[in-house]
């Protein structure tokens, strides 16, 4: 029976160490603040602005939201986004997908300043992910490391293989994984014989949308198995990892719900704190 990567358990010890870290800001008279934008009432992104006011005002940190109907023009979104990039006393910017179809995903992207852009989904951070540099980098791909390094994985020398290439997780992830000196395999929708390359992982992390595409006899006994895919299913939710075969020959899994994903939203207000960081460098 596998040993659990306990996600909650990994996201008191980071808030924790948040908290400190922005007690002692506050002590340097710097107030952390996250501002999100929120264009639209798509639902989802509803829950997900108010569970980051939450977890941001729990930790101390300031939060503001900005509501902008649905029929907001591009302009105007843009014009919010450039006064709070100039706005020296907010620290970290998201802007929650999807937007509404007549505003360009890139050009909101691409608008947020580098050093303010928490999701991590800047050209330049994306290029600073490739090049090995310091930025700020997507929360998901962020939590699958933290989840292992956490709870005593080792990830230097091991063979990873990584099953989705998608812009949030997959692709990151493997740039980010290479920084740990791992052996890097990416499988994909089109990948034959899938099993066959996943049964070779050390640890195996799957990032593929698809709910329980990873069975038992794709898992090479005793491998660290990350799941970080979450998927609608009647009755509630659940990852891209057939949870109850799989723990009967993995040595670590994680779970889903309580896995990778208690961490994301933890890390996206360590990404304010780290902003804070860069943006005091490149003053």
């Amino acid at each position: 029976m596998a040993q659990l990567l306990d996600g909650k358990a990994v996201a008191k010890v980071l808030k924790e160490e948040i908290q400190q870290e922005i007690a002692e800001l506050k002590e340097q008279g710097v107030h952390p603040k996250l501002a999100v934008v929120l264009v639209g009432d798509d639902p989802a992104s509803v829950v997900y602005a108010k569970s980051k006011q939450r977890m941001s005002e729990g930790l101390g940190m300031a939060f503001e939201l900005f509501t902008l109907p649905s029929a907001t023009q591009e302009e105007e979104v843009l014009t919010l986004i450039e006064r709070l990039n100039q706005d020296a006393e907010t620290h970290g910017i998201m802007v929650e997908l999807p937007l509404p179809k007549h505003i360009s995903k890139e050009k909101v992207m691409a608008s947020v300043r580098p050093d303010k852009d928490v999701d991590g989904v800047h050209p330049i951070n994306r290029g600073y992910i490739l090049s090995g540099e310091e930025g700020l980098f997507p929360a998901t791909p962020q939590s699958c490391i933290e989840i292992m390094l956490r709870s005593g994985v080792q990830i230097s020398g091991k063979h990873v293989v990584i099953v989705g290439r998608g812009e949030t997780v997959g692709k990151p992830l493997v740039f980010l994984i290479l920084k740990h000196n791992a052996t890097v395999t990416i499988c994909h929708s089109k990948t034959p014989d899938l099993g066959y390359h996943t049964r070779q992982a050390d640890i195996l992390i799957a990032a593929v949308g698809r709910a329980k595409l990873v069975k038992m006899d794709m898992v090479k006994p005793g491998a660290i198995v990350v799941d970080a895919g979450i998927n609608e299913i009647p009755g509630g939710i659940c990852g891209d990892v057939d949870f109850d075969a799989v723990k009967e020959v993995a040595g670590m899994i994680s779970p889903v719900p309580g896995g990778v994903g208690s961490l994301t939203t933890v890390l996206i207000m360590k990404n304010v704190l780290k902003g804070i960081a860069l943006q005091r460098r490149y003053k």
